[in-house]
């Protein structure tokens, strides 16, 4: 590596990018914590899982590449499991995680990565990550008639970041309303210190109905809505990502973590553009110091994953709440829009609707179903319109 490549723009590109990640899709796994019944050492792990394959994946990637690879984790793949606790147990979901990461380490060594996401429709796809986020969105708003102040002030702060500042939005929401909320008195900021991980691991179980339920789902939405516009985001910019190594990479640093509670590592779209841009470096062969800060930053987080716990705990729920349905608008309307895009609207609307009504069957779940339902209604809508 070359120290000359080195630049202050760079590095302050990979600071945004993960600064903007532990605002907005960190705030889902906090949520889904919350949720699982989860005690502050568990999400510590998590926190530090996610961060650690992150970083490592997105470190090496970029060094060896010379390219700005920005990973994340699956804020999709959260808002899924979120959807599932308390009824599935935190071993059969590390069960679920290090299934999906063998499979994601197998399409990428295979090289069919293109083409086995362009077998699935985009309208079935974008139905279930839309009825997964939905009720994110619906959250945001409920959060409302708990603390009707912060809420308003957040969204405000939403729409003229959106207005003004997008690719900041995430951060000047979550600043404002956590600015609000420490002087209206609804936080115990005294509470907070330096605290290191403690990474806890826990034995998989692999059962039929979490496969069905939590690993195709957090597969799918991971291949359509992370790692698809994450390429798409580099090659935008310029540049030529093998998807094999791209791939494989982040399957591998999934396998790593997944026994200590980390989720999917994927690659990041939103995030992505801060690093791949002019403003990390005006020369594009040296923006992949960017991709290499992002890593050390997420590294960092790691290592205070329980400080960053007792600051989300400092906060109340329905703040928490607020910032990730606001922090996951953007998300849910591109997904809405791709369903309105589709030659066959019926079935992505089957998706979206099973999916978003947190449905059970058979002890499966509704993304699940929502795939099923929209799949079979694809299929039969497509063969009466063929033979028409």
């Amino acid at each position: 590596m070359n120290f000359k490549d080195w630049s202050l723009s760079a590095w302050v590109a990979g600071f945004l990018a993960v600064l903007i990640s532990y605002c907005g899709p960190l705030v889902i796994f906090i949520q889904a914590a919350q949720a699982g019944h989860m005690p502050p050492q568990a999400l510590s792990s998590w926190i530090w899982a996610i961060s650690m394959g992150a970083g490592l994946s997105g470190l090496l990637l970029s060094w060896w590449l010379r390219i700005p690879v920005i990973t994340a984790w699956s804020a999709l793949g959260t808002a899924l499991l979120l959807s599932l606790f308390p009824h599935i147990s935190m071993p059969e979901v590390v069960g679920a995680y290090l299934s999906a990461a063998a499979l994601v380490v197998v399409i990428g060594l295979s090289g069919y990565f293109e083409k086995i996401v362009h077998l699935i429709p985009k309208g079935i796809a974008a139905g279930m990550m839309a009825g997964i986020l939905f009720q994110f969105g619906v959250q945001a708003f409920r959060a409302s008639m708990d603390l009707p102040a912060v809420v308003l002030v957040m969204l405000v702060a939403y729409l003229a970041g959106r207005r003004f500042w997008p690719r900041y939005t995430v951060v000047l929401v979550a600043v404002l309303g956590l600015v609000v909320a420490a002087i209206t008195g609804k936080t115990n900021l005294q509470a907070l210190e330096l605290v290191l991980a403690e990474p806890v691991f826990v034995a998989p179980v692999f059962n039929l109905g979490t496969f069905l339920s939590f690993t195709v789902p957090l597969l799918l939405v991971s291949l359509t809505g992370q790692y698809l516009p994450g390429m798409a985001v580099l090659r935008l910019a310029g540049y030529h990502v093998p998807s094999r190594a791209a791939v494989t990479g982040t399957g591998l640093a999934s396998l790593l973590v997944a026994c200590f509670g980390g989720i999917s590592i994927v690659l990041a779209s939103i995030t992505a553009a801060l690093c791949t841009g002019k403003d990390a470096h005006p020369d594009s062969d040296k923006r992949y110091v960017a991709g290499m800060a992002n890593g050390v930053f997420y590294l960092l987080g790691a290592t205070f994953a329980g400080t960053i716990v007792l600051v989300f705990s400092a906060f109340p729920p329905a703040l928490i709440a607020a910032l990730a349905g606001l922090a996951l608008i953007g998300a849910i309307a591109s997904n809405i829009g791709l369903l309105a895009q589709e030659s066959v609207i019926e079935p992505a609307v089957v998706t979206f609707l099973a999916t978003a009504s947190g449905m059970t069957l058979f002890g499966l779940g509704a993304a699940f179903w929502g795939v099923v339902f929209g799949m079979a209604s694809h299929g039969l809508l497509h063969l009466r319109r063929s033979a028409a």
